[in-house]
């Protein structure tokens, strides 16, 4: 059935599920682009070797793959488990087995995953504004702050629930804690407000969704992590409970 939607030649890119040694040495998640070279009678799939700096990448047989598949029907994604290494007509290869279903996938700058994680958010003045942007975070006062609830969170934002209401396009500045690898880490952003409005039949809370601000490359790279790991354990808890039914 897939190869009414993935066809030989269509572009692929495969991310480990696992952190693996980056080429400086530190650990982190690796994205390979190739293609793929074949769609067998049996569902397996046959990926041309990814190659980094002309050189293969030898993935290794029982390694894991989170894959989106660039096809003429749209973007697909599963996760794959690869079977089999080979090398048919001078093409080095890579057999893959489809552990989770294939879906459609539509891709955002950023994916938006859904959580309950407490925070807390207040207003920013300019002068705080203004340390967020030279990275003077000395600068940033300990003020109250209103409590809320993330319900969804990306690399570029988020979206949270309140009791206060924003002004749009005004900063704000948002604390909340996640699990970073083996620990946890609190987070404390500048964000610009992009919407915050009423919710229908619930008294004096809104939701809100921000963007955000001045935020450096390592942090975050840490909440797409975050997101990463959370949703790697949901597809390992998913296919647990398949194999129970």
């Amino acid at each position: 059935m897939i190869e009414k939607f993935i066809s030989p030649g269509d572009k692929v890119e495969m991310k480990s599920t696992v952190e693996v040694v980056l080429p400086d040495g530190t650990k982190g998640i690796r994205l390979y682009k190739t293609s793929v070279f074949d769609v067998l009678d049996d569902g397996r799939l046959e990926i041309v070797m990814p190659m980094e700096q002309a050189k293969l990448v030898l993935l290794p047989v029982g390694g894991e793959y989170d894959v989106c598949f660039f096809s003429h029907g749209g973007m697909y994604r599963a996760d794959v488990r690869i079977v089999d290494r080979q090398k048919v007509n001078g093409t080095y290869i890579i057999v893959a087995e489809m552990t989770t279903n294939l879906h459609k996938y539509q891709r955002r700058e950023y994916y938006r995953f859904n959580c309950i994680i407490d925070m807390s958010a207040r207003p920013m003045t300019p002068k705080e504004v203004e340390a967020y942007s030279k990275e003077e975070y000395e600068d940033i006062e300990e003020e109250p702050m209103t409590r809320g609830v993330i319900v969804d969170i990306s690399g570029g934002g988020l979206r949270f629930v309140s009791r206060q209401q924003y002004v749009s396009d005004s900063a704000i500045l948002l604390t909340f804690t996640l699990p970073v690898g083996a620990i946890k880490k609190t987070f404390l952003l500048a964000a610009k407000v992009i919407f915050s409005r009423p919710i229908e039949n619930r008294t004096e809370e809104y939701e809100n969704r921000v963007k955000y601000i001045y935020i450096t490359s390592p942090t975050r790279e840490e909440i797409i992590k975050y997101i990463f790991d959370e949703e790697r354990k949901n597809r390992k808890y998913s296919r647990m409970l398949e194999d129970t039914e």
